[in-house]
């Protein structure tokens, strides 16, 4: 079984942020080469850093935190779908890209993915419209995944986030940050597992795709 993986890798030096999100740092606190007996390091980051998860909580006030995701939702059968438009994706580019009926974890690749080649955050990433947050919901979609660090435009806080809210409240989970330079449209099977941070808004993942296809819901 040929395995994709999908993560973005978590440097102090080389992973975007969005702005405003922690500084990623990772400091050794015990090291063997100055003489310790072993190398342990403390982490700083955000609970939204590279690839990660979002949680209803994370918009909706009084939502699941991210340790009650159904980790079933998860795993299993998912469709990635080639999308490149000029603006946001709405329904008429979702409805253009051949996404089977039954598809109910979806990836969207765009040229985002060429985007991780720097460590500078991009304004200008591909994201989804409202109208296509509302497609999915229809379609009965349990995760959408995109590749870049949000599902909707930057800026989008002077609309009120409708994308996250409108996904959020439905239960719909929200993958963000994946890496599809190398992965080619169609039929995989995804696990996206985030760590289990207790009431957390969201947590990083390591998202992998694998080109066998499970007959799972």
């Amino acid at each position: 079984m040929k395995m994709h993986d999908i993560s973005v890798p978590i440097s102090a030096e080389t992973t975007p942020l969005f702005p405003g999100d922690p500084r990623i740092r990772i400091r050794p606190v015990a090291s063997m080469a100055r003489g310790d007996a072993l190398d342990l390091s403390m982490l700083t980051l955000g609970s939204h850093t590279a690839t990660h998860i979002d949680a209803p909580s994370h918009f909706v006030k009084g939502g699941a935190s991210v340790d009650a995701i159904p980790l079933e939702t998860c795993f299993g059968p998912a469709q990635v779908r080639q999308v490149d438009p000029a603006g946001a994706i709405g329904r008429l580019e979702l409805e253009g890209a051949g996404i089977p009926p039954d598809t109910t974890r979806l990836l969207l690749k765009t040229r985002n993915s060429r985007l991780w080649r720097t460590s500078s955050f991009d304004e200008g990433f591909v994201a989804l419209a409202p109208d296509g947050a509302d497609w999915l919901l229809e379609r009965g979609v349990l995760l959408v995944g995109i590749d870049y660090l949000s599902i909707e435009p930057y800026g989008a806080g002077a609309s009120g986030f409708p994308v996250h809210k409108a996904l959020l409240q439905a239960g719909v989970v929200i993958l963000e940050g994946v890496d599809l330079s190398d992965v080619e449209p169609g039929p995989y099977t995804l696990a996206c597992f985030p760590l289990k941070l207790s009431g957390c808004d969201g947590a990083p993942v390591r998202a992998v795709l694998m080109e066998a296809p499970l007959v799972a819901p």
